[in-house]
């Protein structure tokens, strides 16, 4: 693996601020990373912010084909070449912003389901979870690299701190476990925080069914957008447009207790919440 630094130097290239542009320059790191992920021959990956390909050089070799998007076109020209000095022919380079990258689309043309790896960018983490989310009925697993405090978030349960409208999303529809610790000096630029490998499978069909997803999203979000009032207060506040009757009733149906707070709230507890919604309704 050659040096993050090196590279860009010798192409007069600083890395942007503005991209949120942190490579991976710990090769051991990245190693571990790729064993633990056990991909396989016929896997199609789709690696998210692939960089100078600190992570697609160890994984073009193992799998069927790699969808590398890295928005940059000054990286990814770096990248271009040093997939054809190490004679890898099987990854193709997508020089689009992957939160306008249609998911779905992808797999359809290589005709699988996808597995994703990626050093996500700090300042778009978030978005782009909710990105897999939506588009999860073509992902299998995903191995992704967060900011230490976001990863905490999303492994957090009711009643802790951590635990907020993140957590209850993607714990909603997968399982969520820490893989590696990475401490910021495996980056170049080095950042200011360290960082978490999460390993995020995808579960099919989900064990607690929304009957209308958008809206249990949309509870979550009300709920935790005033997570210092109680259920009831936060709710009927909130741009859901839902009456106190209303909030009451579901509340009611669902027997949670109106003085509750949204942390305290299971993941059941919010999909009931949210089914009860349309039965009052």
């Amino acid at each position: 693996m050659k040096s993050p630094r090196e590279l860009l130097r010798t192409k007069g290239i600083r890395p942007r601020k503005s991209m949120g542009q942190n490579f991976l320059a710990d090769a051991s790191v990245a190693e571990q990373i790729i064993k633990r992920a056990r991909f396989e021959s016929d896997d199609s990956v789709l690696e998210i912010g692939a960089g100078l390909g600190a992570l697609t050089l160890l994984t073009a070799p193992q799998v069927k084909h790699v969808l590398a998007v890295e928005p940059d076109r000054n990286i990814s020209t770096i990248l271009a070449n040093e997939l054809q000095a190490a004679e890898i022919g099987n990854v193709t380079i997508i020089e689009e912003d992957i939160l306008q990258c249609d998911l779905e689309e992808l797999a359809q043309k290589f005709e699988t389901s996808l597995k994703v790896v990626g050093n996500l960018p700090y300042h778009i983490s978030s978005q782009v979870l909710i990105q897999l989310i939506h588009f999860r009925r073509v992902i299998d697993t995903a191995f992704l690299t967060f900011q230490k405090e976001v990863a905490e978030r999303l492994v957090a349960g009711p009643g802790t701190k951590r635990y907020g409208r993140l957590s209850v999303l993607i714990q909603y529809c997968a399982n969520v476990r820490p893989m590696i610790s990475v401490a910021a000096s495996a980056f170049f630029p080095k950042p200011k925080v360290d960082s978490q490998v999460l390993r995020i499978e995808f579960l099919h069909p989900v064990p607690f069914h929304a009957s209308n997803e958008r809206l249990l999203f949309q509870v979550v979000g009300a709920a935790f957008g005033k997570r210092r009032k109680t259920l009831k207060n936060a709710l009927s506040g909130s741009n859901l447009g839902f009456g106190d009757e209303r909030v009451l009733a579901a509340l009611q149906l669902t027997g949670i207790d109106p003085r509750r707070r949204a942390e305290t709230l299971s993941v059941q507890e919010f999909v009931a919440l949210s089914n009860s919604f349309a039965t009052v309704g």
